[in-house]
C-alpha cells in the first residue's frame, strides 16, 4: 500500500509540474534539428558487402554518379567489386576504382544510378578540439537490413599520427573522436554536426581491446582525401610521399634534418643534414609528429613549399617528393594485396527452408557477405572493370584521360597540323629566336648558331641545349603530343591530379611515356587548357619544365603567347612568340 501512495503521488507530481520543468523549446528544437541531420546524412552512407565471404565494412557516396569512399583493408579483401546497400533499402552493385594501401583508403563506384545522394565535404582543418560528430556505419557487419546505425559524440583530438603496420596503414593528421568506432564501421563517415562529410573511420586496434569500442576513434581526415582523389580516379594503386629526408628534435627542440638522400629534390633545393625544418606544406612544423603529419597528407610527385633554415638563413623552396614505395613493390600489392585481416560479421551459418524473419531481405537479396552467396561478375560491373598490368581498374584511367583530352581539342584539334611548326619569337634581351619542330626532330636557330636534336633513339642522352635539361626534346615532343593525341603520342594514361605554381585548385595530369622519357601534361582546372608539361629524363634529375601563357587562337587552334622554360631553380628562357607557321605534310 505504502509503495502504491508513492507511486500515485510521483505520477502527480509530473502530471502537475510548473512550466519552468517543461522541456525548454531551444532544446526541443536542436534535438529535431540534429535529428534531421541525422537522417540526411544517413541517406549518403553505405554498407559493404564482400562477395564470396564475410568480409565488409562501411563507405560514404560523395558524388551523384556513385563514387564512394571507404578503407583499402575493407575493399581488400572484396576485390574486384562487391556489394552495397543504402538507407534506400536497396542493394547496388559496386566496382573498385583506386587504392590507397598507405593511407588505407579505397574508391568505389556504385553502379545503376545517377543521382545517389551525396556526401558534402567539409574543410577538415576547420575542425577543432570539441565539436560535435557522429558516425554512421555498419558495425560488427549487422545491417542486413541495409540500415546504418548513428553513433554521437566530439572530437577529442585533431592532427593525430598512428605509426604505420610497416610501410601501409599510416594514419596521419587524423581525426579523433570518442563516438563509437567499432570493426565494421570502417570505411564509413564521420560527420560534423551540420552533416559534412570530416574524414573516414579508419582501423583501430580492436584486438586490444576486446574488439569492442572504448571511445578512442580515429578518422582520416577528409582534407587528406581531397589530394588522393585525382589519383584514385586514375584506377591506380596510388602511392605516398617522401621528401626524402628524415628529421629528428635536437636540444633546442627545433626539428632538424637527421638524414637525407642527395638523389632527394630537397637536397637539390639545398636542404642538408642539421638544417631547421620550419614549415611543410603551408604548416609550422615544431615537432617530430608535427612533420610526419603534414607529409602524411600528399601524394607521391606533387610539388609543395619547403621553409628551411640553414646556417642562420631562411629559404623558401618547392620540392618534389618521392615515392614511399617502388613500382615493384607497388606491383606485389596489387597483384597478391598486403596481408590484411578483414572486418567480419558473426559467425552464421545459414539455415536451409527457413523463412526470413520481419524486415529482413529475402534469400534473393541477401547481401553478398553472407557465406552461402557467391556471385560472379555482373555485366553492370564486367562494363566498367577493364584488367590491365598496373593497373586496379584500366576502365576509369582511360574514361579520365579521354576527358582531359576531349576538353582540350574541343576549342580546335591540332592534328591537321601534321606537317612542320615554325615558332619565331624573342628571348632574354630581344634576342631573335626560331624553333622547327618536326615529327623527327627539333631545331633551335639563334644568331650565334643551330642546334638540332633527333627525336628517335634515347632522348634522355639528348638533353640541349647545354643546362636546360632537354629543352629541344621538350619543345618536340610538345608538338608530337598535340598532333599525335592520347592514342599516337606512346603509353599516355592519367596521372591524377596536382598543385601547379601559379593556378587556383588541382590540375589534371596526363603521364606520356616515349621512348626513355617521361612527360608530364598538366591542365588548367579554370579551362582544361594545357598549362605546363615537364620532361623527365631521369627522376633524380630536375625535369625541363615548359609553362605555357596567354593563349590566343591561330589558325582555329589555341597557342601560347609566352612560353616560360624551367630547369632547376633557374628560368632558363622566355620566349615570347611572334608568329607561328605551319607546313602542311608532304603526300608519302
Amino acid at each position: 500500500m505504502t509503495q502504491r501512495i508513492a507511486w500515485l503521488t510521483l505520477v502527480c507530481l509530473l502530471c502537475c509540474a510548473p512550466a519552468w520543468a517543461q522541456v525548454d523549446p531551444d532544446v526541443q528544437n536542436a534535438e529535431a534539428d540534429r535529428v534531421a541531420v541525422v537522417e540526411r546524412a544517413s541517406r549518403s552512407a553505405v554498407a559493404i558487402f564482400a562477395n564470396g565471404g564475410q568480409g565488409g565494412g562501411s563507405g560514404v557516396v560523395i558524388s551523384p554518379d556513385g563514387y564512394a569512399l571507404s578503407n583499402f583493408h575493407v575493399t581488400n579483401e572484396a576485390g574486384k567489386h562487391m556489394q552495397c546497400g543504402m538507407a534506400d533499402g536497396k542493394l547496388y552493385e559496386a566496382v573498385i576504382v583506386g587504392i590507397d594501401p598507405t593511407g588505407d583508403v579505397a574508391l568505389i563506384k556504385l553502379l545503376g544510378r545517377e543521382d545517389f545522394p551525396a556526401a558534402e565535404l567539409a574543410d577538415s582543418d576547420q575542425v577543432q578540439v570539441g565539436d560535435w560528430c557522429f558516425t554512421i556505419g555498419n558495425p560488427f557487419l549487422l545491417a542486413t537490413d541495409l540500415q546504418p546505425t548513428v553513433a554521437y559524440g566530439v572530437i577529442s583530438g585533431v592532427h593525430r599520427y598512428q605509426y604505420p603496420a610497416g610501410t601501409i596503414l599510416e594514419y596521419a593528421d587524423c581525426l579523433q573522436a570518442d563516438a563509437a568506432i567499432n570493426p565494421g564501421n570502417s570505411g564509413g563517415p564521420m560527420y560534423d554536426a551540420q552533416g559534412r562529410l570530416i574524414g573516414i573511420n579508419g582501423r583501430g586496434s580492436f584486438e586490444k581491446r576486446g574488439r569492442v569500442n572504448v571511445g578512442v576513434g580515429y578518422a582520416i581526415s577528409i582534407n587528406q582525401i581531397k589530394n588522393f582523389l585525382g589519383h584514385l580516379k586514375s584506377g591506380r594503386l596510388v602511392d605516398h610521399a617522401t621528401l626524402g629526408a628524415s628529421v629528428r628534435s635536437d636540444v633546442d627542440r627545433r626539428v632538424v634534418v637527421d638524414d637525407i638522400l642527395e638523389q632527394s629534390d630537397a637536397y637539390r633545393r639545398g636542404l642538408r643534414y642539421g638544417d631547421e625544418v620550419v614549415r611543410f606544406g603551408g604548416r609550422d612544423v615544431n615537432t617530430v609528429n608535427a612533420f610526419k603529419n603534414a607529409l602524411g597528407i600528399f601524394p607521391q610527385g606533387w610539388r609543395v613549399p619547403l621553409v628551411f633554415r640553414h646556417r642562420d638563413e631562411t629559404f623558401e623552396v618547392l620540392v618534389r617528393l618521392r615515392g614511399v614505395h617502388s613500382q615493384a613493390e607497388l606491383n606485389e600489392m596489387l597483384v597478391g594485396g598486403p596481408k590484411v585481416e578483414p572486418e567480419k560479421g558473426p559467425e552464421k551459418k545459414p539455415e536451409k527452408d527457413k523463412e526470413p524473419a520481419p524486415g529482413e531481405p529475402k534469400p534473393d537479396r541477401m547481401p553478398a557477405g553472407h557465406p552461402h552467396q557467391e556471385a560472379p561478375m555482373p555485366e553492370v560491373v564486367k562494363r566498367h572493370f577493364i584488367e590491365r598490368p598496373g593497373y586496379v581498374n584500366y576502365y576509369f584511367n582511360e574514361l579520365n584521360r579521354d576527358r582531359v583530352w576531349k576538353a582540350l581539342v574541343a576549342r580546335g584539334d591540332y592534328a591537321g597540323l601534321s606537317g612542320a611548326w615554325t615558332v619565331l619569337g624573342t628571348a632574354g634581351m630581344g634576342d631573335l629566336v626560331e624553333y622547327t619542330l618536326t615529327e623527327d626532330s627539333a631545331t633551335i636557330k639563334l644568331a650565334s648558331g643551330e642546334l638540332t636534336v633527333g627525336l628517335d633513339g634515347e632522348l634522355s642522352a639528348r638533353l640541349d641545349p647545354p643546362g636546360s635539361g632537354g629543352l629541344l626534346a621538350a619543345m618536340g615532343l610538345w608538338r608530337r603530343f598535340l598532333v599525335s593525341g592520347v592514342a599516337q603520342f606512346g603509353n599516355v594514361s592519367y596521372w591524377g591530379t596536382a598543385p601547379l605554381e601559379g593556378h587556383e585548385g588541382l590540375c589534371d595530369v596526363l603521364l606520356g611515356v616515349y621512348r626513355d622519357v617521361e612527360c608530364r601534361f598538366y591542365f588548367d582546372p579554370a579551362d582544361g587548357q594545357l598549362a605546363a608539361m615537364e620532361l623527365i629524363a631521369d627522376e633524380d634529375d630536375d625535369p625541363c619544365e615548359l609553362y605555357f601563357h596567354d593563349y590566343h587562337e591561330v589558325q582555329g587552334r589555341m597557342f601560347p603567347r609566352r612560353i616560360e622554360v624551367r630547369h632547376g631553380d633557374i628560368v632558363y628562357q622566355s620566349l615570347d612568340c611572334k608568329e607561328f607557321k605551319f607546313e602542311e605534310r608532304a603526300a608519302k
